[in-house]
């Protein structure tokens, strides 16, 4: 679990560093990528065997390992994670220095996390892909997996990923942020709505400090790490399409019903696209429903 105040703006690594220590900073942001997910996102023009080689030479170090995944094809894909004498290293990394390592003991714990951590790359991959084909800026430092928030009374909502992306122009920047929740469709869709009363506190939590009186200046929490509150995305996959229309039906059901969601809608953009949509088509198409009801849209212009 990563704090905000750890992961307030993204990191980079200097494209000009080796791709060894390229491939460990990434490793340590994203916690697990297959080596077709580290080549898309670190060399998208180069080859798989020169990402192989590097994957290699860093299990013979002991600085990173693998698991095997399941695969229909019997072909074998490998999903790579950092040793803990990996994590280690990348504390001394610039971009890395201060953050809480994330080290896997055992391709048994591995396992666990896989399936969840590689859609949410899945899902960083389809929006860097449509950057690069747009001049736009948002890569491999530019998704910060896991950001924990408070929300008051002990209680804290977990995105699986912050996004930060910057739309560029002739003459003009935008800089865009977005809370990221991925769906896999192992929960109910009940839970999966939830997660829109959580943001909705977040939205309205003002933190006080111990021992001193509530004052009416203190202001959102949230201010503290975003200039404006992000855009909230889900991205479904794992189900037939009538079920994940029918679980976007439920969230735009939420923001109609609870009186705290619908003041979030209000003043947040919010928005649900199928994942397999954003690969095929591009994060930039007509593909995003908005949760307050209106046609398709873009994701920059729900």
């Amino acid at each position: 679990m990563t704090s905000p105040a750890q992961r307030a703006a993204p990191t980079s690594v200097p494209p000009g560093e080796p791709l060894r220590l390229q491939v460990l900073a990434a490793l340590a942001q994203h916690r697990i990528a297959t080596t077709s997910q580290l080549r898309s996102m670190l060399r998208p023009a180069g080859t798989r065997q020169l990402m192989s080689r590097v994957l290699n030479k860093l299990r013979t170090d002991a600085f990173a390992d693998s698991t095997v995944l399941p695969n229909a094809n019997r072909s074998r894909t490998h999903a790579w994670y950092l040793t803990p004498e990996g994590a280690r290293l990348t504390r001394d990394l610039p971009a890395l220095r201060g953050r809480p390592p994330y080290p896997i003991t055992s391709a048994t714990a591995a396992s666990l996390k896989t399936t969840h951590t590689l859609t949410v790359v899945r899902a960083h991959l389809a929006f860097a892909a449509d950057a690069r084909r747009l001049g736009h800026e948002h890569g491999p430092w530019d998704w910060t997996p896991e950001v924990s928030h408070s929300i008051g009374e002990g209680e804290r909502v977990m995105a699986d990923a912050v996004m930060h992306y910057t739309v560029t122009g002739p003459d003009h920047r935008q800089k865009l942020r977005a809370f990221i929740e991925v769906d896999r469709t192992t929960m109910s869709s009940e839970r999966l709505a939830v997660k829109l009363i959580e943001y909705a506190r977040l939205f309205q939590y003002e933190a006080q400090p111990v021992g001193r009186r509530r004052t009416s200046t203190a202001g959102p929490a949230w201010l503290r790490w975003y200039p404006v509150f992000p855009r909230v995305l889900f991205i479904l996959t794992g189900a037939s399409r009538t079920r994940l229309d029918n679980r976007i039906s439920d969230l735009q059901a939420m923001v109609a019903q609870h009186p705290l969601v619908a003041h979030l809608a209000r003043e947040v953009r919010l928005g649900a696209a199928i994942l397999e949509d954003i690969e095929n088509h591009g994060p930039a198409q007509a593909v995003w429903i908005p949760l307050t009801g209106k046609t398709p849209q873009p994701w920059t212009d729900l």
